[in-house]
């Protein structure tokens, strides 16, 4: 059993956790972070896209509005490379409250955020697509934010500060000694080896599973489980993120996220911190509340739909121990439990937006340091993350994956077309994971490799085959990978299966089960006796495996 002794445990490879273990590291503590899969592949990873301005809690949420405005700005001055500086619009229909605009415009201006009136003619000449029975519109500082690039910047950052990140590593259990937490015990989900890891403190900072890692300290967090979908569409209809004008309802935010157009969201309580199903009323309501903004969007091409669980938590104090969904808060907690329960060396994190991570984390982090006996303040709202960045640009650009395509240091032979995805870049992605073996599903995160709209038709078998290549492994390794990639993709689509996307399915079925055969590679890769073949099939539309 492998041993490790740091001062900090982070449990959690969110943003929040990502961004926690960063201040750590900065402020000179040893750092360790583990997470249970890859990085961002929880709430982080499923969420909207969307940078927010604080507009959508101005009326019923104002805390929650001052932090995300605040937090906004920090953002684009640290993390631009991340940012897509899209601006945003609150629209409202003849549908909405007609009261409604004017209480949003005074809890805006008492949150602090800036709002700027436009006429309804004003707005369409901007965004084309708008309805025309438009009511009022305001502008607002919103923009859309890539997760997965800002938590790997998140990690590598810490490392460059002396931590170090551990994923697929499950914590087991939390060493408890008497009144004091003394470490954790983790174990690596790819090969079963047990780590031992010994910290002075342990940040519990994994999300809607942060009751379930305090409750293996004998402690009691109590998450409320709040599960929302989102759908894809292949096209950007809006450049501009658009928000309802109205009282936070389902499906009222439209985001521009790369080259493709995020509906949502849905607000279920479930009782899983990983539940992510989709249900059919859910997309219809999305598609039909999004056409009321957007006339025709209805019609469109949907990619793919998914949903993510929002670990929502109030403190017992707060009274309100029914409440569910929209009810409750989206602000964060922070929990001493030293304060709350006579407990040393833990402290929970949970709560917040993607947009109040940093803020997340370095109140987390003052409290781990107060913990620690340690008096230094945290500098991650003024301190720009360290990545090369090009002095030409300052926000994200959308066309910046094609300048490097033709121009850049990392052009080459095209794997994937959609999302620009070179052999030079998948091979250094790969060879950035050494020794450990590598899913490509991570390298979809660290890519978009497949996200685009053939959704893997083309380019997952030719990442498939490089990824042998480069890791030596056998032929039924190899498609197993595959079988596992190709899975995750189809997950997700039965709901829009119709017109363009229901023939694009089609045909990667049938480039995947006829043309490959992988349904019958997977049958054969298990005839050989090692069960490798067991779950590898092709998992259809309707929930069967091919």
């Amino acid at each position: 059993m492998a041993t490790t002794a740091v001062d900090v445990l982070v449990i959690g490879g969110g943003a929040t956790g990502a961004a926690a273990a960063y201040d750590l590291a900065r402020r000179g503590v040893r750092v360790l972070l583990a997470e249970q899969r890859d990085l961002s592949t929880g709430t982080s990873g499923r969420y909207h896209g969307l940078l927010h301005s604080g507009g959508r809690y101005a009326v019923r949420d104002p805390e929650t509005a001052r932090e995300c405005i605040l937090e906004n700005r920090v953002l684009r001055r640290i993390a631009p490379f991340a940012i897509e500086d899209t601006g945003g619009l609150f629209v409202a229909t003849a549908l909405d409250p007609p009261d409604f605009p004017q209480q949003w415009v005074t809890g805006c201006a008492e949150a602090g955020i800036p709002t700027e009136k436009l006429t309804p003619g004003q707005a369409r000449e901007h965004e084309p697509t708008l309805a025309t029975d438009i009511t009022a519109v305001y502008r607002v500082p919103d923009g859309s934010c890539d997760s997965f690039d800002l938590v790997h910047v998140f990690v590598n950052a810490m490392r460059l500060f002396g931590g170090d990140a551990l994923i697929y590593h499950r914590v087991r259990a939390l060493l408890r000694e008497g009144d004091a937490v003394v470490g954790a015990e983790l174990e690596d989900t790819r090969t079963g080896e047990v780590r031992t890891v010994h910290a002075a403190c342990v940040l519990n900072a994994a999300g809607p599973w942060a009751g379930v890692v305090a409750g293996l300290a004998g402690l009691d967090v109590r998450i409320r489980f709040d599960r929302g979908a989102m759908i894809a569409m292949n096209t950007r209809w809006v450049n501009t993120v658009v928000n309802r004008l109205r009282p936070a309802a389902d499906g009222d935010i439209l985001v521009p996220v790369g080259t493709v157009c995020v509906l949502g969201t849905t607000s279920v309580h479930t009782d899983r911190p990983d539940d992510n199903t989709i249900e059919n009323w859910e997309v219809n309501k999305i598609l039909a509340e999004a056409d009321a903004v957007v006339p025709g969007i209805r019609a469109g091409r949907a990619l793919r739909a998914w949903s993510g669980v929002r670990p929502l938590y109030e403190p017992p104090e707060a009274g309100h121990d029914d409440a569910v969904g929209r009810a409750v808060k989206r602000t964060f907690s922070v929990i001493d439990h030293v304060e709350r329960d006579d407990v040393r060396g833990l402290v929970t994190v949970v709560g917040g937006k993607l947009t109040t991570c940093r803020l997340m984390g370095e109140q987390a982090a003052d409290v781990v340091c107060a913990q620690l006996d340690m008096d230094k303040p945290g500098t991650t709202a003024d301190e720009a993350l360290p990545v090369p960045a090009a002095p030409s640009r300052r926000y994200h650009q959308l066309d910046h994956r094609l300048r490097q395509l033709e121009h850049g240091e990392l052009a080459g032979e095209l794997i994937c077309e959609c999302e620009m995805v070179t052999r030079r870049q998948l091979e250094d992605a790969i060879a950035a994971y050494g020794d450990q073996p590598v899913q490509l599903d991570d390298l979809r995160r660290d890519l978009r490799l497949g996200m685009g709209p053939c959704q893997a038709g083309f380019c997952s078998y030719r990442a498939a085959g490089i990824l042998q290549q480069m890791h030596g492994t056998s032929g039924q390794e190899a498609v197993r990978a595959l079988a596992d990639f190709v899975n995750e993709r189809f997950r997700g689509v039965q709901p829009l299966l119709w017109g363009h996307g229901l023939r694009q399915f089609y045909l990667d079925e049938v480039i995947y089960r006829r043309t490959l055969g992988l349904d019958k590679l997977s049958w054969d890769a298990d005839a050989e006796g090692d069960g490798a073949g067991d779950d590898a099939g092709i998992e259809g539309a309707d929930g069967f495996t091919l």
